[in-house]
């Protein structure tokens, strides 16, 4: 760091050579960078907020390839044991539009100190690795949902399982509702992912996200629980869920949270951290 002719040199070879608005000339054109003002402390600001870039950098990365993969997977399943699409194309497309909508906010996201105390390196790998675990955990709801669709909730509201139906008015409501079900959790499980991935705190409690990731993740919940209820959801194959639904819910989703807890815990065990 210098402003002087004699400084050049040595900023020139340096690894970041740092120089002054008011230094000579040349000392400015071999500096990496240039200060506009007269504090340090610039220095400082500029590193945490690299760390802080790149920490939601890599959450964004991790929560969606986890969850798109749990998706995915859960879809597989669910061709394999049932008599219709489990999820409709323009359903998926839906439910990613309003995930991602909601993800636009973690640039914005708190980063907790713990993580920006030291540089990290990237490592593809971990990709892999955290995809791996975490991914299966919201499979596991996915598929507890499918059973507690086709064998509770719908046929309560059809009046039949779906192996007695012959009306096709039935069947398609059987279906709709299914449909709406599933729907409806994908984004509950999808949405609060952000928030359990986010920091190997407990989320909500010891580590908060930003004001505008909460704000963004549950106006995206609480939109997409709306659709099947209104004339939209209907025009795309969805249909009103009953109350009890909502209970079985609820349950899930604390379930899933617990779960995704457990399994975090672990892979910081394994790997040393989690982002």
């Amino acid at each position: 760091m210098g402003d002087g002719i004699n400084d050049a040199a040595a900023i020139k070879a340096a690894d970041v050579g740092i120089s002054v608005d008011n230094a000579v000339d040349i000392t400015k054109e071999s500096a990496k960078m240039i200060l506009t003002e007269k504090d340090l402390m610039v220095l400082r600001d500029g590193v945490l907020e690299g760390r802080k870039i790149y920490a939601n950098i890599i959450k964004y990365i991790k929560m969606t390839a986890s969850s798109n993969f749990g998706n995915m997977f859960s879809v597989l399943v669910a061709c394999v044991f049932l008599p219709f699409l489990p999820m409709l194309p323009i359903h998926i497309l839906l439910l990613n539009l309003i995930y991602d909508i909601s993800c636009t906010a973690i640039p914005w996201d708190n980063v907790d100190a713990e993580f920006l105390s030291k540089p990290r390196k990237w490592d593809a790998g971990s990709i892999g690795k955290f995809m791996g675990w975490i991914g299966p955990t919201s499979s596991v709801f996915d598929i507890t949902t499918y059973a507690l669709m086709f064998y509770i909730i719908c046929p309560a509201v059809v009046g039949a399982p779906f192996s007695r139906l012959a009306d096709p008015g039935q069947i398609a409501l059987f279906i709709a509702i299914f449909h709406a079900g599933w729907f409806v959790e994908s984004m509950w499980s999808q949405t609060l992912v952000i928030h359990m991935i986010r920091t190997p705190k407990v989320p909500f409690i010891q580590s908060r996200a930003s004001l505008s990731v909460i704000l963004l993740t549950f106006t995206g919940i609480a939109v997409l629980t709306i659709i099947p209820f209104t004339p939209f959801g209907e025009a795309i194959g969805l249909a009103a869920l009953p109350p009890v639904y909502f209970a079985w819910l609820a349950l899930t989703i604390v379930l899933y949270m617990v779960l995704a807890t457990i399994f975090k815990m672990i892979f910081i065990k394994l790997y040393g951290e989690l982002l």
